[in-house]
């Protein structure tokens, strides 16, 4: 049994959709009562945040669909408002490592599992982006300034721990800017509207189509592609 907490663009298939089945039987054990794994690490760990269980499956849900799978079965937690657990299984960064091993002469995941500090910044950019731009201009300044060789452990749970933080409405808008920067150019539609009056539901959905059509190389492995739609509002 494993939730993940690193980013599910990392996931195989299997993994996503083993991690979606398991996450619903979590829920079902802490929920209602049921027994099964209840005394197992990965449960104890999610007892009491009902709400990161919610927002987990959310993020699940997100990355499933941008791959062509439907969710349609809610979590509907809400218990510790915007908490998380504190404890890892196994840090971030080794979650990549086992990751790794297990995807060894196997189905990647969307995104390639990173093998510098470098690689797992790219990846992560426009989400921190979307949440605090200081930090994101700092981060990218350190990370520059290291060598490709360096352990990433540090960074892996700082980027963990930032993409859990609920990105404000500006935030959000941001970042859908920069990323539709890589794609704005030709028309894929036949709508006439103008970019300026899209919600920002729309435009996130209108990125990830072009992203996908075009097969746009940075943001086909940007963590933002699927992660900033669970964090949309209902209307914007």
């Amino acid at each position: 049994m494993r939730i993940w907490d690193i980013n599910p663009g990392y996931l195989n298939r299997g993994s996503l959709l083993g991690e979606h089945r398991e996450l619903h039987g979590i829920v079902s054990i802490i929920a209602y009562g049921k027994k099964g794994y209840s005394r197992h690490p990965e449960t104890i760990r999610w007892l009491g945040y009902g709400w990161a269980l919610k927002q987990r499956h959310r993020l699940l849900a997100r990355e499933m669909a941008l791959r062509g799978y439907r969710d349609k079965s809610p979590v509907l937690t809400n218990s510790n408002k915007e908490k998380w657990p504190e404890i890892y299984i196994d840090d971030p960064a080794q979650q990549y490592r086992i990751l790794e091993m297990k995807y060894r002469d196997k189905e990647q995941g969307r995104i390639p599992l990173p093998q510098n500090q470098q690689q797992l910044w790219s990846h992560h950019k426009y989400s921190v982006l979307a949440r605090d731009v200081n930090r994101y201009r700092e981060i990218g300044r350190e990370v520059s300034r290291l060598k490709t060789h360096e352990d990433y452990r540090n960074l892996a749970m700082e980027l963990t721990s930032l993409l859990r933080t609920p990105p404000s409405v500006g935030g959000l808008k941001n970042a859908l800017q920069h990323m539709w920067g890589h794609v704005a150019g030709p028309i894929l539609d036949a709508t006439n509207d103008p970019v300026e009056s899209w919600s920002l539901q729309r435009l996130a959905a209108e990125i990830q189509y072009r992203t996908i059509t075009l097969r746009e190389p940075y943001l086909l492995v940007s963590t933002a592609l699927s992660e900033l739609t669970a964090w949309l509002p209902a209307k914007t």
